[in-house]
């Protein structure tokens, strides 16, 4: 190691040896940073081990396992005293008992005196449960207060379902979008990708859609006429007012009648004839509506059908389904384990988005801008 002299003193110089993807490899012991796994299944922490990898640096020992009555514990076995912490948890199909161990793991090195806890959940669970549901409630919102309670000072995550649920946290929370790496699969692994059309199963996935044909230069097709019943209005409270009982005294207001919406029949507003049809989107789970998409672009002549999205749940008979289907590959990330699926659906691809996590956290602790992660991505998207 080369020693210099700076006014009469010595100064030792390191030379780190540089990784991959630009990362530096660190001393764990002086770094600052620990990175643990949630985790108590083995391929839960498949995407943390990638992270660690990329990152130079080891997974912090913990363990995480479920006692004999199911009660979730987890024991640290090192300290994290002073120290930046990042809980990397991926959400398998068990949601309730990963969410427990976040909770548990968070509060426990909020008790063993961290500096900072930074929550990685790359699929934020319950997130298609922002909106009041007649009588139910937003159960986002209530798991966002659980993790502030529980320690967490940050959040990192990707594509949530609504942008909007940022809101619901009391700490900053890093949206990463997923769509760079889905772009450079579609660049890369479509061959004549350049005569495909991206399409948009319904119209509020329209502006997704569009970005994805604007940063391609490819056209845009639109699935109207079925809207998805999930995001539907007479889900909300509006439609669901009190038994009518006998009153007595002011009757109320007479209010204008308000006229039922009316589908209409099933079109596709643009042309795919003749063309790639990639439906993107931002999570695929109960598959039927993206099958059904499929039937109606294979009708209206699409020779080939792709469906690309950033979570792959892939629930219930999800892999079946897509085998029997019209779609001739279904690509996602690795934000959710799917190894499952893909080994009963072979048209199941999947693209690692590792290195932009593993980026966030070394300009997380590092302190630096994380603008350079978002260049080029549209709010839209």
């Amino acid at each position: 190691m080369p020693i210099r002299r700076f006014g009469g003193h010595r100064s030792l110089v390191s030379h780190a040896p540089k990784l991959s993807y630009g990362f530096t490899k660190m001393n764990v012991s002086k770094s600052g940073y620990r990175v643990f796994s949630a985790n108590s299944s083995t391929a839960g922490a498949e995407l943390a081990k990638k992270i660690t990898e990329r990152l130079g640096v080891e997974l912090g020992k913990a363990v995480v396992y479920q006692e004999s009555d199911k009660e979730t514990r987890v024991d640290v076995k090192e300290s994290v005293r002073g120290q930046d912490i990042f809980i990397i948890q991926t959400i398998p199909r068990d949601v309730n008992t990963a969410i427990m161990e976040l909770l548990v793991m968070s509060y426990a090195l909020k008790t063993s005196c961290a500096n900072n806890i930074i929550g990685v959940i790359p699929y934020f669970p319950y997130s298609k449960q922002c909106k009041m549901r007649k009588r139910g409630s937003i159960v986002c919102k209530l798991l966002a207060a659980m993790l502030a309670k529980a320690g967490l000072t940050q959040i990192i995550t990707m594509d949530l379902h609504q942008k909007e649920i940022q809101g619901f946290f009391t700490f900053p929370v890093d949206n990463l979008r997923a769509s760079p790496f889905l772009i450079q699969y579609i660049q890369e692994e479509i061959p004549d990708y350049r005569n495909a059309v991206i399409v948009a199963k319904s119209p509020s996935a329209a502006k997704r859609a569009q970005s994805y044909a604007e940063r391609l230069r490819l056209g845009l097709a639109v699935i109207h006429g079925e809207a998805d019943h999930s995001e539907s209005d007479m889900a909300d409270g509006r439609h669901s007012p009190p038994l009518s009982r006998t009153t007595t005294g002011h009757k109320g207001l007479q209010l204008p009648f308000m006229m039922a919406k009316e589908k209409p029949p099933i079109t596709v507003v643009g042309d795919v004839g003749g063309r790639i049809a990639i439906i993107v989107d931002d999570m695929i789970d109960d598959v039927e509506d993206f099958v059904a998409t499929a039937e109606i672009l294979k009708a209206r002549g699409a020779y080939k059908i792709y469906v690309m999205a950033t979570h792959g749940l892939l629930s219930a008979d999800a892999p079946r389904l897509i085998e029997e289907s019209a779609i001739d590959e279904v690509v996602v990330t690795n934000t959710v384990p799917h190894e499952v699926q893909k080994l009963q659906c072979p048209k199941i691809k999947t693209v690692d988005v590792s290195m932009i996590l593993a980026e966030a956290i070394r300009r997380i602790h590092n302190g630096e801008s994380m603008a350079y992660l978002f260049r080029n991505i549209t709010v839209d998207d």
